[in-house]
């Protein structure tokens, strides 16, 4: 885990930020590198072996708040909120910025509608199919 820019002199001075609320889990595997990166678990974040992720990336598996402005109104708000888990493949390289959400990536200027498949890059606004690695 690198923080601050001696460990990582990619220009960012944050600290990486784990929260796990309870009764969830966030579960990391062997051989991770993680940078000045933001996990935030309200269901489940499980990252497989051998991941990369880039400085500046968060990770949320809720939405917060609830989606409907009347919800968001009452106390009800928090008890509302979508969560879903997310998993992130062995091997994955996730570069700096990405926002990954519950079921949907958004990330360093582009936007990802849904998964993309394994050993693919999308790049793009919208995002689509780059090449195969």
């Amino acid at each position: 885990m690198n923080n601050g820019i001696k460990g990582n002199p990619i220009g960012s001075y944050r600290r990486c930020t784990f929260f796990v609320d309870r009764n969830t889990e966030l579960i990391i595997e062997n051989n991770v590198g993680i940078s000045q990166t933001a996990l935030i678990s309200h269901k489940s974040i499980r990252i497989g072996n051998n991941v990369k992720i880039g400085e500046g990336v968060c990770i949320y598996d809720t939405d917060f708040h609830s989606l409907d402005p009347e919800v968001r109104k009452s106390k009800a708000d928090m008890k509302s909120r979508a969560e879903k888990p997310i998993l992130i493949k062995d091997n994955a390289f996730i570069g700096v910025h990405f926002i990954i959400l519950k079921e949907v990536i958004i990330g360093a200027g582009f936007v990802v509608t849904k998964s993309a498949p394994d050993n693919q890059i999308w790049a793009g606004n919208p995002a689509k199919f780059i090449r195969n690695i």
